[in-house]
């Protein structure tokens, strides 16, 4: 059975002393090992629970030895209950003063990303207007020799000859109709490319058996 106490005496040369139990207030002898091995010294004055058990001489002397937690007075507990009640709201008011914080960063974020996406829009778009060929071409002059003197008359952009498309084929060496792999082509290396032995009737239709025969 455990019995409440307070450790009354305690002779710390010696390494005993006596608790003065709760119920009865009896003196009863308690000696050091009976203490729990967790390095603390007997303080006179101490709450404590205990066993009691029967010495060789039949004598009652406490064992199992459990320091107990002084109780606290009401205003302890009062103020205690008031710090904690004051640390949970300070918590809170900083927990939502952090997700506040967070919510303006995201949106002052998504403020900028959207200012420098619509300069890069206006950017891009600007390079396209600028890159983009105009309708019309322009009205060019050329001279127009009268005596020894020179005039420039305009010409309207119907007159202006258009640019030739730039084709895909290159001359690079093939002159035999074998090499060719269409008329298009077979045409454009006559044309443009000196050498090739294409059209051998000289009738400026090239390799007309393979692919230019027109009958």
């Amino acid at each position: 059975m455990r019995f409440d106490g307070t450790l009354q005496k305690w002779n710390a040369e010696r390494g005993f002393g006596f608790i003065v139990a709760t119920q009865g207030g009896q003196e009863i002898f308690v000696h050091l090992t009976a203490f729990p091995p967790d390095g603390r010294k007997p303080v006179a004055g101490e709450p404590l629970s205990f066993e009691i058990e029967l010495d060789r001489d039949g004598k009652k002397r406490a064992t199992r030895v459990l320091r107990k937690r002084p109780q606290r007075s009401a205003a302890a507990r009062t103020r205690e209950s008031r710090s904690d009640e004051h640390g949970r709201s300070r918590s809170g008011r900083q927990h939502s003063q952090g997700v506040l914080r967070g919510l303006l960063m995201l949106a002052i974020a998504a403020a900028l990303g959207w200012y420098a996406y619509d300069r890069w829009e206006a950017r891009g778009q600007n390079l396209r207007a600028f890159l983009q060929p105009a309708d019309t071409a322009p009205v060019l002059a050329r001279p127009l020799p009268i005596g020894n003197n020179e005039r420039f008359q305009l010409e309207s952009p119907a007159t202006v000859p258009a640019p030739m498309p730039q084709s895909s084929y290159r001359c690079d060496g093939r002159m035999q109709c074998a090499q060719m792999h269409s008329c298009a082509e077979a045409t454009y290396f006559l044309k443009n490319c000196p050498g090739t032995q294409l059209d051998g009737d000289g009738d400026g239709i090239p390799c007309e058996k393979q692919w230019c025969n027109r009958g």
